[in-house]
């Protein structure tokens, strides 16, 4: 029987007695880009928070590789191959860039990705590593955001809102590191508000609305009608 690198059963999440999620099923093959969409609070933050280990969950609700994760502690979990590019970048202020960067090698993981890899992929921070990571523009940061989570040498890397608050040409800049950094076989799954960057940057795509899956497929065969149906519910 085929098992997917991750997979999700009937996953659901509460903070409080509030429910976010209501059983979503999701699936993630070795060397996609998937993306989720969906209006503020849809629960694409949640689903996130659930896979990092930020938000408890039923055990078996959460597959990597075959071994259930759910409920796992985040670190432990950095260590098993996820690693997240969190909403807002979240750098350390009392860090230069290159102490930020290094925080994400603390998983002693094997891989490809040091400190001259991200280096090469992302020149500027080379020019800058010497600076606090905080002093830098908004798209610099989340560059450093990115190369702190590859550092991990994850299997899955987890995008959230990549592209929040940055002009359209540093999108851009961002989005086209992709291809670099799923050629060497990473799987990454990126929460997006814009959809049509979703959809051109992604094989497949799933759309949440009010905490449950309303639409998935593949990104190139979706319909503008079916996205907005399935993002609006109207």
């Amino acid at each position: 029987m085929h098992t997917s690198l991750l997979e999700t059963h009937g996953l659901t999440a509460f903070y409080g007695d509030a429910q976010a999620l209501f059983g979503i099923d999701f699936r993630l093959e070795a060397g996609e880009l998937v993306a989720i969409i969906g209006a503020n609070g849809a629960g694409k933050s949640t689903f996130l928070k659930c896979l990092t280990g930020l938000l408890k969950t039923a055990r078996e609700s959460i597959v990597l590789k075959g071994t259930p994760i759910g409920g796992t502690s985040p670190a432990s979990i950095v260590r098993q191959g996820l690693a997240m590019v969190p909403e807002g970048r979240r750098l350390f202020a009392s860090l230069s860039v290159e102490e930020n960067l290094l925080m994400g090698a603390n998983a002693a993981r094997k891989g490809p990705w040091d400190l001259a890899r991200i280096y090469r992929l992302f020149p500027i921070l080379l020019e800058k590593r010497r600076q606090p990571g905080t002093a830098l523009s908004g798209g610099q940061q989340q560059m450093v955001a990115i190369g702190r989570a590859l550092m991990s040498n994850p299997e899955v890397l987890l995008c959230d809102e990549l592209s929040l608050g940055l002009a359209p040409v540093v999108i851009r800049e961002i989005y086209a590191a992709m291809p670099t950094i799923t050629g060497e076989g990473m799987t990454v799954v990126i929460v997006e508000q814009d959809v049509s960057v979703a959809q051109r940057v992604s094989k497949r795509l799933y759309c949440f609305q009010e905490g449950k899956v309303s639409l998935q497929g593949e990104s190139s065969r979706l319909t503008r009608e079916q996205v907005s149906l399935a993002y609006f519910g109207v």
